[in-house]
């Protein structure tokens, strides 16, 4: 990515945010929406806004609002962004922490399993001894 695109997908985010923070009359639109990332093509026509919504339940709806508001976001956002020609956005929705979230999920319970079954080290203490037992 160019140093201009980087420029245009920063300001973009930071005036996404702006909008964002003053929240939607939309009704699907709702739950906890975070920015997880904003990448401008290369040709500058198109802008692809990541989002994370919580509860996960929300997002596909939520989605849909957004893309469903796009131009009037894109409005917005054009009033705060410098910009000769302001792309046009592409909401998606962003599964990483969603991801993230199952795959600890599976090493608690693994580490759970190995704990029950004693197959975990003993924790060490602050002296670097296993299992606070003097050596012999």
């Amino acid at each position: 990515m160019s140093t201009k695109q980087d420029q245009l997908s920063s300001a973009i985010d930071r005036a996404l945010r702006e909008v964002f923070s003053r929240g939607f009359n939309d009704p699907r639109i709702g739950g906890l929406l975070t920015i997880t990332g904003v990448k401008v093509t290369q040709d500058g026509r198109e802008c692809f806004v990541d989002v994370s919504v919580l509860p996960a339940e929300k997002g596909n709806l939520s989605l849909h609002g957004l893309n469903a508001a796009s131009p009037h976001i894109r409005r917005e956002v054009g009033e705060r962004v410098r910009v000769r020609t302001m792309p046009s956005l592409i909401f998606r929705l962003d599964e990483t922490l969603k991801k993230q979230a199952k795959i600890l999920a599976a090493l608690d319970k693994v580490r759970q399993e190995m704990a029950e079954k004693g197959e975990l080290p003993l924790p060490e203490d602050e002296s670097g001894e296993q299992g606070g037992k003097e050596p012999a």
